[in-house]
């Protein structure tokens, strides 16, 4: 089953091969239209029936209220009263000016399930090749969830072209984020500050990669770096436990069987270690469906996997 409910894309078709293809640089509006972002999100006060057989009396719950599209009614969820919705719309309005005046280019946008969670995914323009042939794009993603699970988030994410990898960009001490929970107004201006929609946090990244390209790993430490990365929480006493099929997972990937392996960049260094993290973890790792795993890589455990590797390898850098 797919999480994708609606989704437009220009460029290369996305990871699980669904949505409606655009031309290159179309007006917001039409990407509102085709990505299926054009409907509100409603509220309602919940009610509910007291009485045997529901012939009672109707009664109101004015702590929560109903959250449901404009277009179906469908409902969505039901959140607290001082939950803050932030609309579709606004999602790919972020992008308006940043379209226009800043370089940046949409490249996905979408609707996922059935309209609880939406996002868009923007190229910044910025882009570096290391070691001549390995490149990476700068992007920029926003999304938000309306039942809760999610907060409006933005984040500065790198994806290497010769695998569609993705990769978090720190942002300062942050881990990559900017995060607005739903108790406060959304303001995009803000955001845009908090970002700094400058060069300044990709060009540390790029320093960083590069370090990273520069730095032979040891043969012998790679399964202890791998074992201490690629962890599941047990199910008794919240042990730690090592997930050995990962770990045999990427070392295939290091050794020769990921994409890119065999570059200059990759052969033997922490950089080609990173990726077979994150080509595991955003196109191997098991998952009920591609989108499902592509959800899990920038939100979920599998983007706290990329995050954990990435420190570990920076730490050997240092």
């Amino acid at each position: 089953m797919h999480l994708v409910e609606t989704m437009a894309y220009a460029g290369e078709k996305p990871w699980h091969g669904l949505g409606k293809k655009l031309e290159a640089r179309q007006p917001i509006d039409v990407w509102k239209i085709n990505a299926g972002m054009d409907w509100q999100i409603e509220e309602s006060e919940v009610r509910y029936i007291s009485g045997k057989n529901n012939m009672g009396v109707i009664n109101a719950f004015p702590e929560q209220k109903v959250l449901y599209r404009s277009d179906t009614k469908a409902p969505l969820a039901v959140v607290s009263k001082r939950f803050q919705v932030v609309q579709p719309g606004e999602i790919l309005e972020f992008y308006r000016d940043l379209t226009a005046c800043n370089g940046f280019e949409l490249e996905t946008a979408g609707v996922l399930r059935e309209g609880r969670k939406f996002w868009a995914l923007a190229r910044t323009g910025q882009s570096t090749t290391l070691k001549g042939r390995d490149k990476i794009d700068g992007y920029l993603l926003l999304a938000t969830a309306c039942d809760g699970t999610l907060a409006t988030t933005a984040q500065f994410t790198s994806v290497r072209v010769v695998c569609n990898n993705t990769l978090q960009i720190a942002l300062g001490q942050a881990n990559g984020a900017i995060k607005v929970p739903h108790r406060s107004v959304f303001d995009p201006d803000a955001v845009k500050r908090q970002l700094g929609i400058t060069v300044s946090s990709w060009d540390g990244f790029v320093v960083r990669m590069k370090a990273l390209v520069d730095h032979p790993v040891d043969p012998d430490s790679v399964e202890g770096l791998l074992r201490r990365v690629l962890t599941y929480q047990g199910q008794h006493n919240n042990v730690t436990v090592v997930n050995e099929h990962a770990v045999a997972a990427v070392r295939a990937l290091y050794e020769g069987g990921g994409q890119g392996a065999q570059m200059a960049s990759s052969r033997g260094t922490a950089w080609g270690l990173l990726n077979s993290v994150t080509e595991f973890v955003d196109h191997h790792r098991r998952a009920r469906s591609q989108d499902h795993r592509r959800d899990a890589a920038w939100f979920g455990q599998g983007a706290q996997i990329k995050r954990r590797a990435c420190n570990e390898l920076i730490k050997l850098v240092a």
